[in-house]
């Protein structure tokens, strides 16, 4: 049996990534208890993940799409939006779980020790099943359109990575804040229904005037869901405002480590 050796008086930030490596099982043992929680006992069981983006595309389709009458540059509208609430709903999701999954997990950080980013790191799995089905159904309607994808296909994972990247960099940075302070979860859906509307989900970056341009990406979200657009339908992409974005994804990732390992050495004791 190996000897494991917890030292408080460590540096403020060391990543083990060995550590997380041996915890794997854990990860995923929690993201699976996550799935079956949420869709156990469930009318649509896991139909939901098809549903609620659904209701968005069709909602959002109606107002933008046929009373707004946005130029989405001869992508159909419908095509258009689904990348869009695909790479949103996933964000929202980890972040909205990975916020409160410290607070809900706190019964288990006191009685045991594992390395705690393992909790917003299985709330980030869980939300890939959903996000996994949203590609899926991008998938259904470019068939349905006829729309074959094109070169810029082979730039998708590194959308999606970056996808991740974003979402889990606010999780962890809520899921640390929302130890000292309880009310953060209370803003989520505020952030979340904010977002929706200034990102790019519904409409093209085109509509954003110049001069707000730069501001407008560092938003994270709107380099990736711009990112999402060029890979699958080959949309044109302003690759150095999309670098902007990539660049703010990274700083808010690793930022939200370094304070996520800093809050974590006190964790137990503020529970």
């Amino acid at each position: 049996m190996s000897k494991l050796t917890v030292d408080a008086e460590v540096g403020r930030f060391s990543l083990n990534f060995r550590e997380l490596i041996q915890y794997r099982d854990l990860l995923i043992t929690l993201a699976y208890r996550d799935i079956r929680v949420r869709y156990t006992q469930t009318f649509l069981g896991m139909l939901w993940a098809v549903f609620q983006p659904l209701v968005t595309l069709i909602i959002i389709t109606i107002i933008f799409g046929k009373a707004i009458q946005v130029d989405t540059g001869g992508i159909p509208y419908p095509l258009f939006a689904v990348a869009g609430v695909a790479a949103w709903t996933y964000f929202a999701f980890t972040l909205g779980q990975a916020s409160s999954s410290i607070i809900s997990s706190q019964d288990m950080i006191k009685k045991i020790y594992f390395p705690r980013l393992i909790i917003p790191l299985s709330k980030a799995l869980v939300g890939l099943i959903d996000f996994g089905v949203g590609l899926a159904f991008v998938l259904v309607l470019m068939i349905y359109y006829g729309w074959m994808p094109s070169a810029s296909i082979i730039w998708l994972p590194l959308v999606i990575l970056v996808n991740v990247i974003a979402a889990l960099g606010v999780g962890f940075w809520f899921s640390a804040l929302s130890i000292r302070y309880r009310d953060v979860q209370h803003i989520i859906p505020f952030i979340v229904q904010i977002g929706f509307y200034i990102t790019p989900v519904a409409y093209p970056t085109q509509l954003v005037p110049q001069a707000y341009k730069l501001l407008y990406f560092i938003n994270p979200m709107t380099g990736v869901i711009e990112g999402y657009r060029h890979a699958l339908f080959g949309s044109s992409i302003d690759y150095n405002y999309a670098a902007i974005s990539v660049v703010c994804a990274l700083v808010l990732f690793v930022s939200g480590l370094i304070f996520f390992q800093i809050v974590e050495r006190k964790m137990a004791d503020i529970l």
